[in-house]
């Protein structure tokens, strides 16, 4: 069984605590909270294993937490690198273009109806700016301006005139 180091033994120094402290008071982020307490617990005096159950991840997390902090002694070691991320899809539809192929009639346009849907306005875009977007993430981009994409209701000028039969005996009596 491992004999459990005091703080000054890992390394920890007078200006730690207080540092990580003020750093735990400003962070915005989830994750970079959860580090900033494992290794503030553990400057305390607090066991790695005790600081692990605490923050609710592995002793392993912690250690790695800790002697990446204690490299160099600054916060800033136990943020999140700046990840690259999926790259962003039909860059070439913007949002001004979203707004004028809505303006238009498809009608106009060739297609065989007054109104556009998500799908058939996804097509179009994709054929108009020669790249392929996909129809939810046509949505999620109409959701972010501000629209709302609903289906089209089609009324009827005049009532069927068998209405009465279809809805039973007890209709318009």
């Amino acid at each position: 069984m491992r004999i459990a180091k005091s703080p000054s033994d890992l390394g920890f120094n007078r200006y730690d605590k207080p540092r990580l402290e003020k750093a735990l008071e400003r962070v915005a982020d989830k994750h970079a909270f959860q580090r900033l307490q494992a290794v503030l617990l553990v400057a305390r005096g607090i066991t790695v294993s005790e600081a692990a159950l605490i923050v609710g991840v592995s002793t392993q997390a912690v250690y790695n937490w800790v002697y990446r902090y204690l490299h160099q002694h600054r916060v800033a070691d136990l943020e999140d690198a700046p990840r690259s991320g999926r790259p962003p899809a039909a860059e070439p539809i913007t949002r001004a273009r979203i707004l004028r192929e809505l303006r238009r009639n498809p009608l106009r346009l060739g297609y065989r109806t007054t109104v556009w849907t998500v799908a058939l306005l996804a097509q179009h875009l994709s054929l108009l700016y020669n790249c392929v977007i996909n129809p939810h993430t046509l949505r999620r981009r109409m959701k972010a301006i501000g629209l709302r994409g609903k289906r089209p209701r089609y009324f009827y000028e005049e009532k069927d005139p068998h209405r009465a039969q279809k809805k039973g005996p007890s209709y318009g009596a």
